[in-house]
């Protein structure tokens, strides 16, 4: 299963107009990456929570099987929560463990050890968590001497020893987790589900990993990411379809989504640009994401300059 139904509130305005894992990274729908990661392990039977602007997923994603994968949706009426999310669907998920993971990821992260380790120990459910090393705020995990998650806690602070862990939003789960999740409402895994079996004295394991991960949930994160990727492959600039950059501006370490035009004498740097955007000639745009006015209902932050929203990053 993957997690797709949520606002995306911290990404807008990319948002406006579709779901969050719709959001395009390197020219693709951020939630291919989901889907060919599962595919990558064999596992082709998918189930994507939808509730946000569903239609963009749909479209990205289709039936599944341009990606190798069998795709279901499920639509919520009102969003569900990460375990309530599970518990519509827990008729199609009690035969055999499952998978869930998220649709703002990209990751190399060994599946196969994980379900190993998950298997081996006959867990309700087995976390995979990576080492916080920057101390960004993700909420932390704790473990004991046995890898057996103890608490979810707060954000790390700087003063604490020890290196925190972090949950990737990668579970491998026993059908007997539905004896913890509640029917028929809203609930949370780490916040409704997890603490209870712990309680109850269910095993639910640590798997740690140091494979690359990366969650886009923030307009920093997603940025960041882009450009990290871009580099690897010695770019400077990923332009969607019909995205123009004209003779005489200057475009770097940015990302330009679907019919953008950069004017002439225009400047871009360490910026996003969405859909059908235009940069005017003299314009200069630096660490910042922008939208068009026209498609944003609300503003929430940002400074309106002509026809375009521009959200700072930092």
């Amino acid at each position: 299963m993957i997690l797709a139904a949520g606002f995306g509130t911290r990404l807008w305005p990319l948002t406006e107009d579709r779901n969050k894992p719709a959001i395009p990274f390197l020219n693709r729908p951020l939630i291919s990456y989901s889907v060919e990661y599962l595919t990558s392990f064999g596992l082709t039977d998918i189930i994507v929570n939808l509730h946000h602007q569903p239609d963009s997923i749909r479209e990205a994603l289709g039936d599944g099987s341009r990606l190798g994968a069998s795709i279901q949706y499920s639509y919520e009426e009102e969003i569900l929560g990460t375990s309530g999310a599970m518990d519509r669907v827990r008729d199609q998920l009690t035969e055999d463990d499952f998978i869930v993971i998220n649709g703002k990821i990209v990751t190399d992260i060994d599946l196969h050890a994980a379900i190993r380790d998950h298997r081996e120990r006959n867990a309700i459910a087995t976390l995979v968590l990576k080492p916080n090393t920057a101390r960004e705020r993700f909420s932390r995990v704790e473990t004991d001497e046995q890898k057996l998650v103890t608490r979810f806690a707060g954000f790390p602070s700087d003063s604490e020893e020890g290196e925190p862990l972090m949950f990737t939003g990668i579970q491998v789960l026993s059908p007997r987790v539905f004896e913890y999740i509640p029917r028929g409402r809203f609930s949370h895994s780490t916040v409704d589900v997890y603490p209870r079996a712990i309680e109850a004295g269910e095993t639910i394991i640590a798997h740690i990993s140091e494979g690359d991960w990366y969650e886009m949930s923030t307009l920093d994160r997603y940025l960041e990411a882009s450009i990290l990727f871009m580099r690897k492959r010695g770019m400077r600039v990923v332009a969607g379809a019909g995205s123009i950059i004209e003779e005489g501006s200057q475009v770097r370490d940015s990302v330009l989504w679907e019919n953008v035009r950069v004017e002439s004498g225009a400047e871009v740097h360490r910026a996003v640009l969405a859909a059908g955007v235009r940069i005017p000639s003299g314009a200069y745009i630096k660490d910042a994401v922008v939208a068009r006015c026209d498609l944003v209902r609300q503003i929430e932050r940002g400074e309106v300059v002509g026809e375009n929203i521009i959200v700072p990053l930092r």
